[in-house]
C-alpha cells in the first residue's frame, strides 16, 4: 500500500512539474475545442506569434476549407485574415469590419460545397429577377438582403458582406457534423451555435418595442445578435439553407417558429427559447384551431409586414401602407394583410382604395381561426368610425397607467358607437388586466349580447362566471364555446380543462345536454 501511495505522489509530482515547463499558451492551446473555429480563431488572436496561435490558424483554417468529412491540402493565404477573424469573434456590440474583394473571395470559396450554392437564387442580385423566380430555387438570405438593400448603391457590396458571415456560421456549424449527418443532428448543431457558441438572444421589450425593424432585417440581427421571432427564424432559414435542412415555417397569430417534419417526428424550434422544441398544442388557443404553414416567399413579404407594425405605431400610416403594399407582392392572399393595408389606406386618407381592401376581403373568417374578424364588417356597417378603430389599436405596456389610458379612450368611443363588437372586447381586456373581473364580467356581456359567434368571449364569461360560483351560467357558456369550436373542427385544451374543473365542481344540469 506505501509503495502505490509512492508511486501516486511520484507521478502527481512529475505531472506538476512538465505542466510547469509548459508554456501558458500551450496549456491554453491543449484546452480549445479542435472542431471550433471561433475558439481556434479567437486563440491565434492572441497568440498570432507563438507557434501555438499558427497552430489554431492552421486548424481553422482546415475546418473552414473541408466539406463535411473532406481532407483537404493546407494552404494559409497570404494576406491579413484579420478581418475575417473579427467576423465570428468579434462581441456583439463590435462593429463588423469589411472584407477586401481578396478576403470576400476567400470566404465564398470556402463555401462553395454548402447546399444554397445549387439555387438559382443564391445566383441574382435584383428585385426584378428575385420576384420571378420559381418557389423552389429561392434563396432566402439573399432574397432578405436583395429586398433590404435595393436602392443602396453598394447594394451587392453589402449583400456579399453579410452573405461572408453566413458563410462563415454554416462552415463552423458543419465542422461539428459527421460526414452524413441526420436532420436532427443538423438542428442540434445550429441551436448550439447560434443560441450558446454566439449567443443570439431575444432582445427586451423596451427595445423591439420602438424598434422592431432592427431586430427583423437579417442585417440587423446578424449586427446585433439580436432578433425578435421573424428575425431569429430567418437567421435559422438561411443557414438551414446552407447546411441543406428543409424546414416548415409556422406562424400562429402574432408570432413565427420553424419546424422539422418527417414521416416518423415533428420537431418544433422555437427560436425565441434557444431553439427548444415545444409541443404544438403550446401555440394553439381558444380561437386558433391550426397553425399556418407559410412558404419562403411568404417570409420575404413577413419583414414587410412586421416593419409596418412599427409605423402602424407610430402612426406614419402613408409609410404603413406602403409596407403592406410591398409586402402584398408575396402574400397577396393573405386576409389579415388585406384587412390591415385595408385600414392602413383609410388612415392616410385614401378612403377609396381602403374601402375596397375591405369589401373584398368579408366575412374575414381566417382559416386558422374559429371566429371572423368583425372589425372590417363593423366599420363597413357604420357601426363603428376609423377614430374608434384606432383606438383598438393602442399599445400598452405594464404599466397601470397606459391601461388605464387606453380604458378612458375606448369608453368614449362605445358611448358613440355602442354596437362596436371588437370595443368592447378591448375593454373587457383592459379591466382583466386591472385585475377587475366583475367589470369585465359585465361587459363581455354586453359583447355577448351583440354577438354570440365568439369563443374567447364565451371561455372568458364561463370562466369568471366559475369565479362568481354561478355554476349554471359557467355551464351555459362553456357549451356555447365548445359549439363555437366544435364547428370549425377545434377542440381546445382549455375548454377541456375547464370542463373537467366544472364537473369537480358542480356536476352538468342535465338540460343543458353536455
Amino acid at each position: 500500500m506505501r509503495l502505490i501511495f509512492f508511486l501516486l505522489c511520484a507521478a502527481t509530482l512529475l505531472t506538476a512539474r512538465e505542466r510547469a515547463s509548459e508554456l501558458p499558451e500551450e496549456l491554453l492551446y491543449k484546452r480549445l475545442d479542435p472542431l471550433s473555429i471561433r475558439e481556434q480563431l479567437s486563440f491565434y488572436h492572441l497568440y498570432p506569434s507563438s507557434p501555438f496561435g499558427q497552430k489554431a490558424l492552421a486548424q481553422a483554417w482546415e475546418l473552414l476549407q473541408k466539406g463535411p468529412g473532406d481532407k483537404v491540402e493546407l494552404s494559409l493565404p497570404p494576406f491579413d485574415l484579420q478581418p475575417i477573424l473579427s467576423l465570428i469573434t468579434r462581441n456583439s456590440f463590435d462593429p463588423i469590419e469589411k472584407l477586401s474583394e481578396e478576403q470576400l473571395q476567400l470566404v465564398e470559396s470556402c463555401g462553395e460545397h454548402l447546399a444554397h450554392r445549387k439555387l438559382l437564387g443564391s445566383r441574382i442580385w435584383t428585385k426584378e429577377t428575385l420576384d420571378s423566380l420559381p418557389l423552389q430555387e429561392i434563396d432566402i438570405g439573399r432574397g432578405l438582403l436583395i429586398n433590404q438593400f435595393t436602392n443602396a448603391e453598394d447594394a451587392k457590396e453589402k449583400i456579399r458582406q453579410y452573405e461572408a458571415l453566413l458563410d462563415l456560421m454554416a462552415l463552423q456549424i458543419l465542422a461539428r457534423l459527421p460526414k452524413e449527418p441526420t436532420p436532427l443532428q443538423k438542428i442540434s448543431a445550429i441551436n448550439s451555435f447560434i443560441f450558446h457558441e454566439m449567443n443570439f438572444r431575444f432582445p427586451p421589450h423596451s427595445l423591439y418595442a420602438k424598434q422592431i425593424d432592427l431586430f427583423t432585417f437579417l442585417s440587423s440581427v446578424l449586427d446585433r445578435r439580436q432578433g425578435v421571432c421573424l428575425g431569429v427564424s430567418i437567421l435559422y432559414l438561411s443557414l438551414a439553407q446552407r447546411l441543406d435542412l428543409s424546414l416548415e415555417i409556422i406562424t400562429p397569430p402574432g408570432h413565427i417558429f420553424l419546424r422539422y417534419k418527417d414521416d416518423k417526428r415533428i420537431v418544433n424550434i422555437e427560436t425565441t427559447a434557444r431553439g427548444v422544441d415545444l409541443p404544438s398544442s403550446t401555440y394553439l388557443g381558444v380561437n386558433t384551431r391550426k397553425l399556418p404553414v407559410r412558404t419562403l416567399r411568404e417570409v420575404l413579404g413577413m419583414v414587410f409586414f412586421n416593419h409596418a407594425s412599427l409605423a402602424w405605431e407610430t402612426q406614419d400610416y402613408r409609410l404603413a401602407a406602403t409596407l403592406y403594399e410591398k409586402a402584398r407582392l408575396y402574400m397577396e392572399d393573405d386576409p389579415q394583410l388585406r384587412m390591415l393595408h385595408g385600414f392602413s389606406c383609410l388612415f392616410a386618407g385614401n378612403k377609396k382604395e381602403g374601402k375596397e381592401l375591405l369589401e373584398k376581403g368579408i366575412p374575414f373568417l381566417f382559416d386558422e381561426s374559429v371566429s371572423k374578424e368583425t372589425l372590417p364588417e363593423d366599420y363597413l356597417k357604420g357601426d363603428v368610425n376609423l377614430k374608434g378603430i384606432k383606438t383598438i389599436f393602442l399599445p400598452v405596456d405594464n404599466k397601470r397607467e397606459s391601461i388605464l389610458a387606453k380604458q378612458k379612450k375606448l369608453k368614449k368611443v362605445l358611448q358613440k358607437c355602442p354596437r362596436f363588437r371588437e370595443g368592447w372586447y378591448h375593454l373587457a381586456v383592459t379591466y382583466l388586466q386591472l385585475g377587475r373581473e366583475s367589470e369585465a364580467f359585465d361587459v363581455l356581456k354586453k359583447h355577448d349580447a351583440l354577438d354570440q359567434s365568439n369563443p374567447t368571449v364565451a371561455y372568458y364569461l364561463s370562466v369568471l362566471s366559475l369565479h362568481r360560483l354561478d355554476y349554471n351560467e359557467a355551464w351555459h357558456y362553456l357549451k356555447q364555446a365548445e359549439n363555437l369550436t366544435a364547428a370549425r373542427h377545434h377542440a381546445p385544451k382549455a375548454l377541456r380543462h375547464l370542463k373537467q374543473e366544472l364537473k369537480r365542481l358542480s356536476p352538468p344540469d342535465a338540460s343543458l345536454s353536455l
